[in-house]
């Protein structure tokens, strides 16, 4: 039963990284667009959205994990 609320909890996590994920490539695009998009802004928020892709893939591999035989 643990393991069910832990793989719940991951799956929650999963979902809010996403959406994080999501606005931060909204909220770049959205700068890279204005007249003088701030570059040291958009590099920022690129590494924010690397580090939550990364989270996302560990999350993924605990709940899908490969099974090398």
């Amino acid at each position: 039963m643990n393991d069910d609320l832990s793989e719940a909890a991951l799956i929650a996590r999963l979902s809010a990284l996403r959406q994080d994920h999501s606005d931060l490539d909204a909220a770049v695009q959205a700068i890279a667009l204005s007249p003088l998009p701030d570059m040291l802004l958009i590099a920022r928020l690129k590494r924010k959205k690397l580090a939550l892709k990364d989270e996302i893939a560990r999350i993924e591999d605990q709940l899908n994990p490969d099974i090398i035989a």
